[in-house]
């Protein structure tokens, strides 16, 4: 089905015109980044890069993923506890990644200890995209699962607004009215509120863990703004500040600055650029707590794609192990047989460091015969259909590519003890990129906003 506005994506004049609307229209509705030049600072702002026009997805498809997220919640929540499962999937990836292998010696540390924590605290995203096969028709498959740091909750829950006002602006009214109203920044609010609760303190706050130089602040700051509107304070902190001015009591209770902390937010932490022997031990400190920990090291090390793909045999997607034998030598074998059918992945979060085309074909050509391919994961690729639309960036003109789009969908739950007190899908994220760029998400500044018209 072709959208009703098609027509205008040929239309170059009313293109520009109809796009410094839509912008204007951003900007006012908080779509917002902070400048590349001035990370640090709100001082200089910019819009977000977002599509003119949403994106047609398939009802069914929108559905199907909503459909499933509690249950990945649920998932989630259960391989962390299973620190069996964890350990057996983990043993060749922490010999060679030595990231991994960092938090898994945290984890193990947490749990000779003793876990302190008795609330439990899930904000996931599950990634997706759309599957075309030969006869035209569309199917879900699964990317993966994000458990720490899933990111643009709060400007997705703004850009419906902007995407209704270009339609409206073109006296497309009843198109309009379709684009799915998206608020999963209060979602994972609640989810924060509820642990804070759970916690049982009134003067204790929630910890963000947050990055020194952090363009998507305005993303971060529609959760804060959630939770201050029910009363609960958060401080953000970098983890310098919480391994000079952290500690913790005879019961394990966490003070940062003095201050109690219930629940803590990881908004930094994801990737090994973001550590160093400070961070390390902030890290630990954080973990041996009591504070509700979003995520705990268990739930983080449950999001890896190790693990992921050890919970897809069988699966929708097929996930090749990267492990010595005969199954990693067949799966090396046909992707470099056929290079462009497969993806190359390491156990790394945040965008942009995935190896494709002949990229991927001189890694495995290192790797094969190696046993650092154990911190790799080989992976189908996905083939999506290409669709035109026109991509709106801060300092470029607008302009129509063929592009490709990724759902994601947002879960919350909360467990005190054993008890699971909430567990909920909260919104969605649609992202589209033009096909050329191979990998990457909107803050690594290759994929754009977006919302799904539903057809």
């Amino acid at each position: 089905m072709a959208a009703s506005w098609g027509s205008i994506l040929q239309d170059e004049k009313q293109l520009e015109e109809l796009a410094q609307q839509a912008i204007d229209r951003a900007l006012a509705e908080g779509v917002l980044l902070r400048s590349a030049q001035n990370p640090s600072s709100s001082d200089v702002v910019t819009f977000a890069p977002f599509t003119l026009f949403p994106s047609l997805v398939p009802s069914a498809l929108l559905e199907q993923a909503y459909a499933v997220q509690m249950d990945f919640n649920m998932l989630v929540d259960a391989v962390s506890q299973n620190s069996t499962f964890l350990e057996q999937t983990l043993s060749s990836t922490i010999k060679k990644d030595d990231y991994t292998a960092r938090l898994f010696d945290i984890y193990k540390q947490v749990l000779k200890e003793g876990i302190a924590q008795t609330v439990f605290l899930g904000l996931n995203r599950s990634d997706y995209m759309f599957q075309c096969s030969a006869d035209g028709s569309t199917a879900l498959k699964q990317i993966e699962i994000n458990t720490i740091s899933a990111s643009f909750a709060g400007l997705a829950s703004r850009t419906p607004a902007v995407h209704r006002h270009v339609l409206n602006v073109l006296q497309k009214t009843k198109e309009a009215a379709k684009i799915l109203s998206n608020n999963p920044s209060k979602g994972l609010a609640l989810g924060i509120a509820k642990a804070w609760e759970l916690y049982g303190s009134d003067n204790a706050v929630v910890l963000l863990i947050a990055q020194e130089k952090e363009r998507n602040i305005f993303d971060q700051r529609a959760i804060e703004n959630e939770l201050l509107d029910r009363n609960i304070h958060v401080i953000r902190r970098r983890f310098e500040d919480v391994s000079e001015r952290g500690s913790l009591d005879q019961n394990r209770r966490l003070f940062v600055d003095g201050q109690e902390v219930a629940v803590v937010y990881f908004r930094d932490g994801y990737m090994p650029s973001q550590y160093n022997p400070q961070n390390w031990e902030a890290r630990l400190l954080l973990e041996r707590s009591c504070a509700a920990k979003c995520p705990d090291i268990a739930t983080q090390l449950a999001g890896t794609k190790k693990v992921q793909q050890e919970l897809s045999r069988p699966g929708l997607l097929e996930m090749c192990s990267q492990a010595s034998g005969e199954e990693g030598d067949r799966a090396i074998a046909e992707a470099l047989a056929a290079p462009s059918h497969f993806v190359l992945k390491p156990q790394r979060e945040g965008g942009g460091n995935n190896l494709y085309g002949e990229e991927m074909v001189q890694a495995l050509e290192q790797l094969k015969d190696s046993e650092e391919r154990a911190s790799y994961i080989l992976m189908e690729k996905i083939e999506p259909k290409p669709f035109g639309s026109c991509l709106l960036r801060p300092g470029s003109p607008a302009r129509v590519v063929q592009c490709i789009s990724e759902l994601g969908i947002f879960g919350v739950y909360v467990r005190q003890g054993t008890t699971l007190v909430m567990n909920k899908h909260v919104g969605h994220l649609l992202r589209t990129k033009a096909i050329e760029h191979a990998d990457g998400g909107v803050a690594a500044g290759v994929a754009v906003l977006d919302n799904p018209y539903p057809v």
